[in-house]
């Protein structure tokens, strides 16, 4: 006759201090989740549960992971980015200022209105207008 030998498995139970511990150490970055899911013979998707249920980090499911050098180097070339913006700005009032006195000087010197408003009548040339 033939036996056969049923290996029964026993339901482990964790303290919720140990769970807290291990997401812990999941989120200092000591360990990762593969990591501790070896480490204490626990399926990966149970130590996850457990990141969903007792992290401060991760409430969603979802965690964002970004390296202070790379947040480093966005703000460093947002900085650039604006500094080269203010140097344009900077430059195109100066070539406004040119115009505008390049302007002024125009019609003094030509006397004539060379920023016509709509109801300025046309100049002939260079001979001065008389206006009614």
């Amino acid at each position: 006759m033939k036996t056969s030998i049923i290996k029964i498995q026993k339901r482990r139970r964790f303290a919720e201090e140990f769970k807290r511990q291990l997401v812990k150490e999941f989120e200092s970055g000591t360990y990762s989740v593969l990591e501790l899911s070896k480490l204490h013979k626990i399926h990966f998707q149970t130590v996850y549960n457990w990141i969903y249920k007792y992290s401060t980090v991760n409430k969603s499911g979802y965690r964002v992971v970004e390296l202070t050098e790379s947040s480093d180097m966005k703000v460093k070339d947002l900085q650039k980015r604006i500094e080269e913006l203010e140097r344009i700005v900077g430059q195109k009032q100066i070539k406004i200022e040119y115009l505008e006195k390049l302007i002024e000087l125009s019609s003094d010197e030509f006397q004539i209105d060379i920023k016509k408003n709509s109801n300025t009548p046309q100049s002939g040339g260079f001979e001065k207008t008389v206006q009614k």
